[in-house]
This record gives C-alpha cells, structure tokens and sequence, in this order.
C-alpha cells in the first residue's frame, strides 16, 4: 500500500484558494439558516460536492481540536 503524504489538508486548502472557491460552503449553511457544523452534519451523507465539502468542513472541525 502506499504512503500517503501527511499534508493533505494543507493541500487541499491551496487547491480551495486557487479554485477561488473560499466560502461556499459557509454561504450555502447561511442560506439554509443553519450552522456550518449543522449543515456539515446533515449533509455528509449526501453525493456529490456538497456532501464532499461537508465531510472535509467535519474533517477540518476536528483537526483544529
């Protein structure tokens, strides 16, 4: 099996800055009038990106513990 590198996130992160994609997750949350963890949490079962965005802002959440 290969190694994986230990900076995914980090990697991730220049990816959502070059795309310009910064905030839209969040905007998606507000429109909903929920949290982000909230919105995280109810859509990250869901396909597509939505639910891939959820499962990272979960992922993100719980590293900066």
């Amino acid at each position: 099996m290969a190694r994986k590198s230990g900076k995914w996130m980090q990697k991730v992160s220049e990816g959502i800055e070059r795309r310009g994609t910064r905030g839209v997750f969040k905007a998606a949350a507000e429109r909903a009038g929920m949290s982000t963890h909230a919105f995280a949490e109810k859509h990250k079962h869901d396909s597509g990106k939505t639910g891939n965005r959820a499962r990272l802002a979960l992922a993100y959440a719980s590293a900066r513990h």
